[in-house]
Formats: structure tokens, sequence, C-alpha cells
């Protein structure tokens, strides 16, 4: 070639010589910041992959730190309530051995009537001051709050309410509505006739225990029915005159309780049961928001999983046909955001109730503070049958509460993390694949673009000094 005003090779070459710089950047690049994709021109779809996987990790990391801080919430709860499961057994074996009126003095039942006061102290205090962060667990600030349904001994419909789990929107409230559609019944036998005709002896049975009672020629029947009550706390049934007919009643509801009325000697006719001498209650049927519930006489239970509680219905409401009764949870409750996706469903809720001695119990036979002094079940007053139910019923409380709050963390807070922890690996190792540099192939490539930049720089070397060949035809 021999035009000098246009150099054609030395353009290819510079423009090759371009291109190969590049290379060799690119590769310096990625080797420093260990980066395939260091800016959006590197590989765009592969950068908005890698953005959207970056977001996630970042999410599934957050949730697998809230479920860690979720499980040591719930730790600080629950050893303290392992305490308060250890003071209820004291105190009911304080109340059984104050039981034994004949072989205590008075100065020995004053003395167990001031441990337990002191243990009714200790559990109101532990109630108060179990704490995470500031955060009270166990005075009720994070059992869920209700409307439109009132508890206790002279509630209409419901008893005793413990909501264990609801799923609420931000401001907004959850309607329950409750209805019966099978009455709960009390076993129940009769007996026709206004006096025995002959002596009789008659076994009475039911769920707490057996008594035998004898009754001569022409009693009536309402001396047989005020003898009959006057060991219903000894049996569990009781007994009423209507008519020339005996009723007698387990003081129960439910398919467990039962009456057994059986004549030992003499002649005594029941009627009425599911054999000829006994007869069981019915648990009441019911549905809570459509689903049907779990009963045990007057006790309800529903597990769903946007709506979870145990409920004890007053008799008078459990009793009836196609009764309803409607109320909100309006808020309240301890929600733990445990997955990377934030909303309702991401929420894992669950209520703790309050265990001071004024809630642990139940409305239809009486709470724990009722043990303490100037009480009404006080050791003075003897009631130790009504105290040894109200100690176990709060016993059973908390060792279902513990046995929730265990549950909880294993088979919520521990799968979780567990299976958090494998989307985070393999989320990272998806996010790497596509921006992480591959060293092997980069420190390779490097001396490639090196060699191939100083030949190009060589070749260009060449093309600009072809030109000056021309000077040889002036010659």
């Amino acid at each position: 070639m021999s035009r000098i005003n246009t150099n054609v090779p030395s353009i290819v070459a510079a423009r090759i010589l371009d291109r190969n710089n590049t290379m060799l950047n690119q590769a310096l690049e990625r080797l420093s910041t260990g980066l395939r994709i260091n800016t959006g021109k590197d590989d765009p779809a592969g950068l908005i992959a890698s953005e959207t996987l970056r977001s996630e990790i970042t999410a599934i990391g957050a949730a697998i730190d809230n479920a860690r801080r979720a499980d040591q919430v719930i730790s600080v709860a629950e050893g303290a309530l392992q305490e308060v499961n250890a003071l209820l057994i004291e105190l009911e074996s304080l109340v059984d051995s104050s039981a034994n009126e004949a072989g205590l003095s008075d100065e020995e039942v004053a003395a167990n009537q001031l441990q337990i006061d002191s243990i009714l102290d200790t559990i109101n205090r532990i109630s108060t001051s179990t704490e995470f962060q500031g955060k009270k667990l166990l005075n009720g600030t994070l059992d869920y709050t209700t409307s439109g349904v009132s508890t206790g001994a002279t509630a209409s419909a419901i008893a005793d309410l413990q909501i264990t789990g609801a799923r609420i929107a931000t401001g907004s409230y959850r309607n329950v509505v409750v209805e019966v559609t099978q009455s709960a019944q009390t076993a129940q036998l009769v007996r026709a006739g206004a006096t025995v005709a002959s002596s009789v002896t008659i076994q009475i049975a039911g769920e707490y225990g057996t008594e035998q009672l004898s009754f001569a020629s022409g009693t009536t029947a309402s001396a047989i029915a005020a003898a009959v009550n006057g060991s219903t706390s000894l049996t569990g049934v009781s007994a009423m005159v209507s008519g020339t007919n005996l009723y007698f009643n387990s003081t129960e509801y439910g398919s467990d309780a039962f009456v057994s009325v059986e004549a030992i000697s003499g002649t005594f006719t029941v009627t009425g049961g599911d054999s000829s001498t006994q007869d069981h209650g019915q648990d009441v049927g019911l549905l809570i928001n459509g689903s049907v519930a779990n009963t045990d006489g007057l006790n309800a239970t529903l597990r769903k999983s946007a709506l979870s509680l145990e409920m004890t219905l007053a008799a008078a409401f459990a009793t009836q046909t196609a009764a309803s009764k409607t109320f909100a949870i309006t808020g309240g409750g301890a929600d733990f955001s445990i997955t990377p996706t934030l909303g309702i469903n991401a929420m894992a809720s669950l209520g703790i109730g309050n265990v001071a001695t004024g809630s642990l119990g139940r409305g239809d036979v009486g709470y724990l503070s009722s043990l303490g002094s100037g009480q009404a079940n006080q050791l003075s007053s003897e009631n130790f049958e009504t105290a040894q139910r109200i100690i176990r019923e709060a016993n059973k409380q908390v060792s279902s509460l513990r046995g929730r709050l265990g549950a909880f963390q294993k088979n919520t807070l521990a799968s979780m993390v567990n299976s958090l922890s494998i989307a985070y690996e393999n989320t990272v190792a998806a996010e790497s694949a596509i921006r992480d540099a591959d060293f092997a192939e980069e420190t390779s490539n490097l001396p490639r673009a090196q060699i191939l930049v100083q030949s190009t720089t060589a070749a260009l070397q060449i093309a600009n000094a072809a030109p000056q060949n021309v000077l040889a035809l002036l010659g």
C-alpha cells in the first residue's frame, strides 16, 4: 500500500488494541473485586437476577434472626412457667396435708396458710416481673383482647375463654361465632314412686366415687334425695324430686360423667339409662366459625391456623339447642414475623395469658387467689376439695401453656430456622453462581489478554511505520 493519508492497517490495529485493552481491564477488575458482574453492562440479565436474589438473601437472613429472637423470648417465659408449676405442686401438697384435720394442730394449719400466702405472692410476682427487654411476658400483655364476651361464674354463655392463636390484620378484628349443635347433658336416671315399698340398700356411683345408702320401708323420695345430696361431694351425683319421680343426675356434663344406681339389697328400679343401672352424659356439640370443635363436656377446643382457642361454656348456654354467641377478637397476642415475605400469613401468633393468681383457675370452679387468707377457700374454710380442684385446674393451665410454648419452639420456630437455613444456603449459592468471578477462568484470561495487548501494540507500531516506505519512491 502506497497511500499515506489513510493508514488502514493502523486503524485496524488500534481497534483491536482497544478491544484487547478492554479484555485486560475486565480481567483485572474481576480479579480485583472477585465479581463477574461489576456493572450492568457486564451482564444486564444476570445483574437483575443477582439483585433479586440478594434481596431474598437479606429477607431470609432477617427471618432467621427473627425466629431465633422469638425462641429466646419464649424460653424466658417458659422458664418462669416452670417455676410456677413447681409452686403449684407445693401448693397442692400444703392443701392435701391440711385436709388431714385430726392430725394437725391449729398452729400447723396456720403455718400452712402462711406458706400458701407466700406461694400466691410469689406467683403474682413472677407474673409481673417476667420480661424480655422490658416487655412483660406473663402479666396478660401478650394475651388477646376481646369485645362482646364476658367470662366468670356469672357469664351467660362462655364461662372461661383462652385464645391461643389468631391471625388479625393490623387495625382489624376477627369475629368468632359459637353455635351449639348438640346440647350438653348430665347423666340421668329416674325412679318412679313417692316412697320405697320395703327396706333397701342402694349403691350410688359417679365420677368422684361410690357410696352405699340404706333406707327403711316407707322412706319418701325427698328423704332419699336429701341423703344422696349429702354425699354429692363424695360421688359426684345429685338428686331431686319432681312430682312422684326421683331424678339422679351427675354434677358434671359430658360423656365422661356417669350415674350408677344399683340395689345391693331389696328392690330399687331406675330407668332412662344406657343400661338398667347406669347412664352417661353427653358432650356439647359446637361449631366455631363453621368448624367443628373438639368437645369434652362443657369444654371446647379449636385448632386452626387462623384461629386457635379453648373455652368452657356456661351450662345454661350449652344445654340449649341451636344457641349461638358472637364476639370479636380485637387485637393483642404475641406476633412473630418468621418468614421472608412480610404480611399476615408471615406472622406466627400465639396468646400468652396472665398467670397471676386471679387468672389461674376456672370461672365455674374458682380461682387460685381464693386460697389466700381471708378468701373463700382459705384453709380455715375447710373447702379442701374445691381448693384441690382449683389448684389442679391452674396446674393444667400452666402445663398446657408450657406445652404450647414448647410446641411453638420445636415445631414452628426450630423447623422454620432449619428450613430457612437451607433456603439461605441455596439462594446464596445461586447468587454466587451468577455474580461471583471464577478465578480459575479469569487467571487464564489475564495472561492471554496481556499477550494480545503486547502483540497488538507491536503490530500497531509496525502499521504506523509502514507509510515511511513511501520515501523510497522519492529517491
